[in-house]
């Protein structure tokens, strides 16, 4: 996504989600913070960068993305 401002819009809707199922300011947070933080890894890991990751497989961010079957 390179629109910083959708980015922004999309983070604060994902709050508004969070908050409104009953997590604190703090709770929610801290989940968004860690999700950037594995999509980060991810991105680092290919190319131009091709970095191995540091997040052990099946806990990286392609285990959160839903199975798509054909």
């Amino acid at each position: 996504m390179s629109n910083p401002t959708a980015l922004v819009q999309k983070l604060w809707n994902y709050c508004n989600i969070l908050r409104d199922d009953g997590l604190s300011y703090g709770d929610y947070v801290e989940q968004l913070t860690f999700l950037l933080f594995l999509k980060m890894a991810d991105e680092q890991s290919r190319p131009p960068f091709n970095k191995p990751s540091p997040i052990p497989k099946g806990k990286d961010w392609l285990a959160l993305l839903p199975h798509q079957t054909i």
